[in-house]
C-alpha cells in the first residue's frame, strides 16, 4: 500500500512551484527596486503598444487587438511565470503564423470557410473569431504539455534551426509589410509558394504607389534606424535609451492628424479605436478541427522563443528558470487572452530588451507595462487614430534588423559545421517558400538527419602520445606526438549501437590490415605447412596456396590449430615454400571508450570481431569504459575464454604501462638487427 501526505513544507513547495509569485514577492526590495520597475514598465508599455499595433497587421486582424496581446497574457504571466525580465506580449513570427491561418480560413477573395459560428458575422469578426480560437487553443497545447512536464521537448529545436527559421520568418514578414509601406491593395495569401504570390501582387500594381505612405516609411525607417545605431553605441551612456519608435510615431499621427492623410491622400490609417474592452468570447471547436495541424508549431515556436530569451537574462541575473513551469504560463496567458480576442502571446526580444536595459528587476515592470496599454486602450486611444498603417509597417521592418542579419552566420557555419550549414540553409529555403509551418518540420527533420549521421559516422581517431606527458591525443592535430611502437590507439566518439557498428568495425581497418583476412591467410598457411610437413616436402619449392572456394570458411576464421606443427611460426619473417601472409605490425590495440556511453544488442555482437586481433597475436585493451557497459557485458556473456575481463584499464595511461611492460620497447640494436639481419629460410622458426 503506497501513502500520500500532505504535510505544510509539501503544500507550501507545491504553492510556489505553480505560483512563482510567492517566491519572489517574498524578497522584493520596494526600496531598491519598484523605482527601477516603475521607469522599465513605463518604457517598456510604451514599445508594447506600438510594436502590438504593428504586429496585428501580420495577423490580418484590426489593429487594437494587438493590444490585447500586451494586456491580458501579461497579467496571468505576472503571476504563473518564472522569468523576471521577458517583456510577454505578441512576437512578429507568432502574428505572421496567426495571420496564415487567419487568411486561409477568412481569404481576402472568395467565401470563408464552412464554419456555423461564421453566421452574422463580418469578414473583420470571422477573423477576430479565428485568430482567438487559434490563440486559445495553442494556449490548450502549451499548458497540456506543461502539466505531462514536457518541457524538454524544446532541447529539439537547436540554435541554428530557430535562427534559420527566424530569418525565414523575417522575409515573410518584411514582404508582408510592402502592402503597408507601398499603400497598395494585395490579397493574402497562405500556403506553399505564398511569398511568390504575394511578391507577383505587389509587382503588378507597383505603379499604383502611395508616395505619401512610400516617404513617411522611408523617413521612418532612416531616423529609427539612426537612433537606434546611436542607442546602440552609446549604451553605456545613456540611463534609458532614446524611444525613437515612440517619438516618430507621435510625429507620424501629428502630421497625419495636421493634413488628413486619410482624406485628402487616400493613406490607410488605424482608424476608431474602441475605448473598452469587448466582452469574452467562446472558442469555436470547428476552428479547432481546422486549424489544430497549425496551432502546435505555433505553440512550440512561441515557447521556444520565449524560453531561449528568458534563458538568457537567468543566467546574466542569476536565478532559475523552470522550463515546465513556463509552458504552464505561457499555457494559461493564452487561454485568458484567447478569450478576450487577445492575439497569441510570446516575448520579443527587442521589447525584453527594452524592459531589462532600463533596469527592470521583476514582473512589477511587466504589470505596470500592461497599466500603461489599459490607458491607452481606455482613455488615449483615439489619438493614434490618424496614425498611418505604413508608419506601422516600417517600424515592423526596422525591428526585424537583427533577425535578417542573422544570414551572416551561415558563411561562419559552413566553415566550422556543414551539417549545421545544412540544417540553417534548408529550414530557411523551406521556410520562405513552402510556408513557416512545412519550414519548421523539413528543419526538423534535416536537424534529426544531422544527429542520426553525426551518430552513425563519426570522427574515430587514432590516438598518440604527446611527447613527455601522459596525454594522449589525435596524431593528426599535433606535431610534437609520436606513436607508441607496436601499439594502435583507437579512440570512439560516440555511443555504439545498431546503426554504426558496421562503421566501427571498418574503422578499426584503420590499424593497417584486415584481422580476419590475416586469420584466414594464416590458417591456410598452416594447413599448407602441415600438408608439407607430413610428406617431407618443406623446401623452398613454390607451393600454391588453396584458393578460398577449396577451404572451409567457417574454419578459417577459427583461431589457428597449431596441434600437429612441431614448430613455432614467427609471422613477420619470411615463410617457406612462398607462402605469402601478411605482417601484423603491432601486438596491441586499444579502444578508448571514454565517451561510449551505452550499447544496444547488435554492437555487443559486433564488439565481439576483437576476437579477430586476439586470434592473431594482438592483445585488444579496453581503457576508460563505463561500469555500467562493462556489467552489461557482463550480463549478456561478452566474456569467455578469448574475451577476459582483464582487458579493461582505466586509463589509456595504465594501459600503456601494463603493455610497455609486457612487450618492452626493443632497444636501438635491436631495431637495427631487425632491419639487417639474415633472412633465411630459418626464421620462420622462433
Amino acid at each position: 500500500t503506497i501513502y500520500y501526505f500532505c504535510t505544510s513544507e509539501r503544500a507550501k513547495n507545491t504553492a510556489i512551484s505553480l505560483l512563482p509569485i510567492i517566491g519572489w514577492m517574498k524578497t522584493y526590495s520596494f526600496k531598491e527596486w519598484l523605482l527601477n520597475d516603475i521607469l522599465s514598465g513605463v518604457s517598456t508599455g510604451l514599445v508594447a503598444v506600438l510594436q502590438g499595433l504593428a504586429f496585428s497587421l501580420l495577423a490580418s486582424i484590426p489593429t487594437w487587438y494587438g493590444l490585447y496581446a500586451a494586456f491580458f497574457p501579461v497579467i496571468m504571466y505576472f503571476f504563473l511565470g518564472t522569468s523576471r525580465h521577458i517583456s510577454v506580449g505578441s512576437f512578429p513570427v507568432l502574428s505572421l503564423m496567426v495571420g496564415a491561418v487567419v487568411t486561409r480560413l477568412v481569404p481576402d477573395e472568395g467565401l470563408p470557410a464552412n464554419i456555423t459560428a461564421f453566421e452574422g458575422l463580418t469578414k473583420e469578426e470571422q477573423r477576430v473569431l479565428v485568430s482567438a480560437s487559434l490563440t486559445f487553443l495553442v494556449g490548450l497545447f502549451q499548458l497540456g504539455m506543461g502539466l505531462l512536464q514536457v518541457g524538454f521537448i524544446v532541447m529539439y529545436l537547436s540554435d541554428t534551426l530557430i535562427s534559420g527559421f527566424t530569418t525565414a520568418a523575417a522575409v515573410h514578414i518584411l514582404i508582408s509589410q510592402l502592402k503597408f509601406v507601398l499603400g497598395l491593395t494585395v490579397p493574402g495569401f497562405s500556403g506553399p509558394l505564398s511569398i511568390i504570390y504575394t511578391l507577383e501582387s505587389v509587382f503588378t500594381q507597383i505603379t499604383s504607389t502611395n508616395i505619401h505612405d512610400l516617404v513617411t516609411s522611408i523617413v521612418v525607417m532612416v531616423m529609427v534606424l539612426g537612433v537606434k545605431e546611436i542607442n546602440d553605441r552609446f549604451k553605456s551612456k545613456l540611463k534609458v535609451p532614446i524611444p525613437i519608435e515612440i517619438i516618430m510615431t507621435v510625429i507620424a499621427c501629428g502630421v497625419s492628424y495636421a493634413f488628413n492623410f486619410s482624406e485628402n491622400h487616400g493613406v490607410d490609417v488605424v482608424g476608431k479605436i474602441p475605448n473598452t474592452f469587448e466582452s469574452p468570447i467562446a472558442p469555436s471547436l470547428q476552428v479547432f478541427q481546422m486549424a489544430a495541424v497549425d496551432a502546435f508549431p505555433i505553440a512550440i515556436v512561441g515557447f521556444a522563443v520565449a524560453f531561449a530569451v528568458a534563458k538568457v537574462y537567468s543566467v546574466k541575473h542569476d536565478y532559475v528558470i523552470d522550463g515546465n513551469q513556463e509552458l504552464i504560463a505561457f499555457g494559461a496567458s493564452n487561454i485568458f487572452g484567447g478569450a478576450f480576442k487577445s492575439l497569441a502571446a510570446s516575448t520579443a526580444l527587442s521589447r525584453s530588451a527594452v524592459q531589462e536595459s532600463t533596469g527592470g528587476k521583476t514582473q512589477v515592470a511587466g504589470l505596470l507595462s500592461a497599466i500603461i496599454v489599459l490607458v491607452v486602450i481606455l482613455g488615449i486611444g483615439f489619438l493614434l487614430e490618424p496614425l498611418p498603417k505604413s508608419v506601422l509597417g516600417a517600424v515592423v521592418i526596422v525591428n526585424l534588423k537583427g533577425m535578417l542579419m542573422q544570414v551572416v552566420t551561415v558563411p561562419y557555419l559552413w566553415k566550422k559545421d556543414r551539417p549545421d550549414c545544412i540544417v540553417w540553409v534548408g529550414t530557411c529555403l523551406a521556410a520562405i517558400f513552402l510556408g513557416l509551418d512545412i519550414g519548421l518540420a523539413v528543419g526538423l527533420g534535416l536537424e534529426l538527419l544531422t544527429v542520426v549521421f553525426r551518430a552513425q559516422f563519426p570522427r574515430c581517431s587514432v590516438l598518440a602520445n604527446i611527447s613527455g606527458t601522459d596525454i594522449y591525443r589525435d596524431r593528426k592535430d599535433y606535431v610534437n606526438i609520436y606513436e607508441p611502437e607496436g601499439v594502435k590507439i583507437f579512440r570512439i566518439p560516440s555511443p555504439i549501437f545498431f546503426a554504426n557498428i558496421d562503421f566501427f568495425r571498418d574503422k578499426l581497418k584503420d590499424v593497417g590490415f584486415n584481422p580476419l583476412r590475416i586469420l584466414r591467410k594464416r590458417n591456410k598457411a598452416v594447413k599448407k605447412m602441415k600438408k608439407l610437413l607430413k610428406k617431407g616436402e618443406l623446401t623452398l619449392t613454390s607451393v600454391r596456396l588453396e584458393s578460398e572456394d577449396e577451404s572451409n570458411m567457417e574454419d578459417l576464421d577459427k583461431p589457428t590449430d597449431y596441434s600437429d606443427l612441431p614448430i613455432q611460426v614467427n609471422w613477420n619473417a619470411e615463410l617457406p615454400a612462398n607462402i605469402q601472409v601478411p605482417p601484423v605490425n603491432i601486438h596491441s590495440l586499444v579502444l578508448d571508450f571514454s565517451v561510449v556511453s551505452f550499447l544496444d544488442i547488435s554492437a555487443l555482437k559486433g564488439l565481439k570481431a576483437i576476437k579477430e586481433f586476439i586470434r592473431i597475436n594482438v592483445d585488444v585493451y579496453i581503457v576508460g569504459c563505463d561500469p555500467y557497459i562493462i556489467e552489461k557485458l557482463r550480463n549478456c556473456k561478452f566474456f569467455d575464454d578469448e574475451i577476459k575481463t582483464s582487458i579493461f584499464f582505466l586509463t589509456i595511461h595504465d594501459a600503456m604501462l601494463f603493455i610497455n611492460e609486457s612487450h618492452p620497447p626493443k632497444t636501438v640494436s635491436e631495431k637495427v638487427m631487425k632491419t639487417f639481419g639474415d633472412c633465411t629460410t630459418e626464421t620462420f622458426f622462433n
